[in-house]
């Protein structure tokens, strides 16, 4: 059966490159993210498009603007029928997006500190929290805020997982295999031990879309995930 916890990641330059690859994943994966690289060049069509054809889908739009524009914009994401969105986890962005889905049954995530972020990167953007302290605190304001979970390096899952409802998701990009170049990735793990942290589901792009063979790859990656 399709591991469903397994997002691979359509950050390719054309919807047809991305339908390519779901064509070659065939039952390998089940689940994909649109994000902001196909938004503008037919990404909801796509996200419509995979959903008819029984697909999880997982918008990851990043939504961070006036909450009634957020609130707004969420309201007409849900009629892609997606699963799942990401704003950014700012209590006033997350409460509106909360009531931009009000009827559907679209679940909204909020992205806590990007995993191509560090420390230094923090203190340069002005602010005076570590990346570790600054996703705690946005954990804590997600929960109060009704979101259905977070966006989160796999090195925060296991602090996440302990102040967390069981239901709650942690969504993990900076997932790489062992033996996986990092890209512009800094906070990392491999997936069985992303999974073993306390992530509900793996975000994995360049892993499985630049493999040579990517069926393989992703298969690979959903075996080490069954260990888990």
């Amino acid at each position: 059966m399709t591991d469903r916890r397994l997002i691979t990641a359509l950050d390719l330059p054309t919807t047809n490159d991305a339908e390519a690859l779901v064509e070659t994943l065939g039952e390998a994966c089940a689940h994909y993210k649109i994000g902001l690289q196909l938004l503008p060049i037919g990404g909801m069509d796509l996200a419509r498009s995979l959903k008819a054809r029984g697909h999880d889908v997982f918008l990851d739009f990043k939504l961070h603007d006036s909450p009634a524009t957020v609130e707004k914009a969420t309201r007409s994401i849900t009629q892609a029928g997606a699963d799942l969105l990401t704003v950014h986890a700012e209590p006033p962005v997350m409460r509106a997006a909360v009531e931009g889905r009000e009827g559907s049954d679209l679940r909204i995530l909020g992205v806590t500190v990007l995993t191509a972020y560090d420390d230094p990167m923090l203190t340069q953007m002005g602010y005076a929290y570590g990346a570790r302290d600054l996703v705690m605190r946005r954990v804590d304001q997600a929960l109060d805020c009704g979101l259905d979970g977070v966006v989160a390096s796999p090195q925060e899952a296991e602090a996440i997982r302990a102040r967390v409802p069981d239901d709650f998701l942690i969504v993990t990009p900076g997932v790489r295999p062992a033996g996986a170049a990092l890209g512009d990735q800094v906070r990392v793990a491999t997936p069985e031990a992303a999974l073993k942290a306390g992530a509900s589901h793996l975000v994995i792009g360049r892993p499985i879309s630049q493999a040579d063979d990517p069926f393989a790859a992703a298969q690979a990656i959903a075996d080490e995930m069954a260990k888990a």
